[in-house]
């Protein structure tokens, strides 16, 4: 097969298998192997966790890109469009480059098939080949390489990276990776490697020994936060470690962690920045979807909160901010029906607003697909625009707006209030 365009690489993506009957990296080592492992051709940070991983490794890409380096980024979701998920120096891969990455992927697949007609990769493998080969091709100094889901099990893990990080351990993917708390933990300790360091964020101290025990028996460095560094939200961003100590512009705390993890990861590599160059490069790194701020009267915040722990930091932030406003919180909500949907509507308070809307989207919820006391207790709106405009338009000064449980869904509403912002000029 050739591709000419980019929405048919896209569309060939996503037509492929999820998942391979047994969840082994045998696949991805075979085509890579076939490629000449363009994995090992670059220096990389890899990094997992039930939440914070994305933000982590846009602020580890900005940090890296400061330092002077080449720098590939390979995130998911995407909030805009496919060619987010690879990026080189801040930039998404262009339509141009991944037909050309795509049309190598291919021409190796057909070689391995004529010795073994039954062979395929899933939607994500193919992914994490088109980011490899496109980083080597580039010749990046560093990528920094976001897991799918987990770590030992996950597609990224063919990499020996210069450092590892695991940012949180909650539970999402039970079904994939639990079901407990302890499966997950030792799931996400798979990315750590023998004398490569490791950096820890909030670990519950439940789970903390399976992962200090796996990165023992690797020799790995663990800088822990709370112990090694730490983050405090006073007037600003406060950073610390033994070395330095250093101000940020004020953030949610939840994404003050992601940062000083982040931060200290940098400092784990043999890399030189200033304290104003540190500060520089986090203050003007935007991560999509992630506590993105609108507008602030009325607050509208984005956030792709889609498991409980994620949920719970986000209202905590939003009840943190609605003290001093002393307003009303909205929530508008549309989640995919394989989430934890019954725990985290759990977490709402009385007083809250929620509802509840979807998406043209396979896995998105459906009315049907709550159970008959969120149907009861909260309204559904099949038409997301009309229930966010709705929502809009209803919020005083001093009201919170949230648009959350999916980043497809606030992916869809940056789009539409771009196009918006721009009719109006």
């Amino acid at each position: 097969m050739t591709f000419t365009k980019a929405q048919d690489v896209i569309n060939y993506l996503y037509s492929l298998p999820k998942l391979h009957e047994k969840a082994d990296l045998t696949y991805i080592k075979t085509i890579l192997a076939m490629l000449g492992n363009p994995q090992d051709q670059i220096k990389t940070i890899h990094v997992t966790g039930t939440n914070g991983k994305g933000s982590t490794s846009y602020y580890l890409s900005n940090l890296l890109q400061k330092a002077g380096q080449r720098t590939g980024l390979f995130v998911s979701p995407y909030v805009f469009e496919f060619n987010e998920r690879i990026q080189l120096n801040g930039q998404n891969i262009s339509n141009q480059n991944l037909v050309g990455v795509a049309n190598k992927i291919e021409s190796v697949l057909t070689k391995i098939r004529k010795n073994n007609p039954a062979f395929s990769l899933v939607t994500f493998e193919y992914e994490v080949v088109l980011a490899f080969l496109y980083f080597a091709h580039e010749k990046c100094d560093y990528a920094v390489i976001e897991v799918g889901i987990g770590g030992e099990h996950d597609k990224t893990n063919v990499i020996t990276p210069e450092v590892s990080v695991i940012t949180t351990v909650g539970l999402d993917h039970e079904q994939v990776i639990g079901p407990t708390l302890a499966d997950i933990a030792r799931e996400k300790s798979g990315i750590i490697k023998e004398n490569r360091p490791v950096v820890l964020g909030n670990i519950p101290k439940e789970v903390l020994p399976i992962i200090q025990r796996k990165a023992q028996k690797e020799n790995a460095l663990v800088k822990k936060l709370g112990s090694d560094f730490n983050v405090l939200l006073q007037e600003n961003l406060e950073y610390q470690d033994q070395i330095q100590n250093i101000s940020f512009l004020p953030r949610p705390l939840v994404e003050g962690y992601d940062i000083g993890i982040a931060v200290q990861a940098f400092s784990l590599l043999n890399l030189s920045l200033s304290a104003s160059e540190l500060e520089d490069a986090i203050n003007q790194t935007t991560v999509p979807g992630r506590y993105q701020i609108l507008q602030n009267n009325p607050l509208i915040v984005l956030d792709g909160a889609h498991n409980i722990q994620a949920m719970q930091n986000l209202l905590n932030f939003a009840h943190f901010k609605q003290k001093k406003k002393q307003g009303k919180i909205r929530v508008l909500m549309m989640m995919m029906k394989d989430k934890d949907i019954e725990q985290v509507f759990k977490l709402f308070k009385p007083a809250d607003e929620v509802h509840l809307t979807t998406i043209d989207y396979p896995r998105a919820a459906k009315k049907e697909d709550y159970s008959v006391w969120i149907q009861k207790k909260y309204q559904y709106h099949a038409d997301w625009r009309t229930s966010y405009q709705d929502l809009k338009h209803k919020s005083q000064t001093n009201d919170i707006l949230l648009v959350t449980g999916s980043f497809y869904l606030v992916g869809d509403i940056l789009q539409m209030e771009i196009k918006d912002a721009r009719s109006r000029h």
